[in-house]
């Protein structure tokens, strides 16, 4: 799809895949869930997890963020492939933090995602997380003791 509509929801799908990093490191489960369909997958080959639905994906999303002393992702812009109501895409992402296990973690990763159109805007039917470097060397560094993330809440 070309022209100013194509230009439209490939803006608005990049908004989606901020939108879902936001939420993700808000700790806001909830948005993070009604960012996918109420059928959308998301998978994690690495860890081996699969998890369909909205509510499974909320599940999984808390989960995996509850084995994290501290967390940062970066998303960047990847490809979009239109196709009328649905898409495809790749996002890339880096993430570090450290583990509540002691384990430090940096990866530089992707996802390969599948959108479809909705009568709420764009939304992830899959999302298929792919790491492609991992570095589980010592972090050296630590979260400041006051964390100042409630500070500036967007409206």
């Amino acid at each position: 799809m070309s022209g100013k509509y194509g230009v439209v929801d490939r803006f608005e799908i990049e908004e989606l895949r901020a939108e879902v990093t936001d939420a993700v490191m808000m700790r806001d489960f909830d948005r993070v869930a009604s960012l996918f369909t109420p059928d959308a997958v998301m998978r994690w080959p690495h860890v081996d997890k699969e998890f369909v639905g909205r509510d499974q994906i909320r599940a999984g999303i808390e989960w995996g963020q509850g084995l994290w002393e501290f967390f940062v992702q970066h998303v960047h812009g990847g490809v979009v492939r239109l196709d009328g109501g649905t898409a495809v895409g790749r996002a890339y992402i880096q993430e570090f933090g450290r583990m509540r296990d002691g384990s430090s973690h940096l990866n530089h990763a992707l996802y390969h995602d599948r959108y479809q159109r909705t009568s709420d805007g764009w939304k992830f039917s899959e999302r298929v997380y792919e790491v492609r470097y991992l570095d589980s060397t010592p972090l050296t560094g630590s979260p400041p003791e006051h964390s100042a993330s409630t500070e500036g809440e967007l409206s």
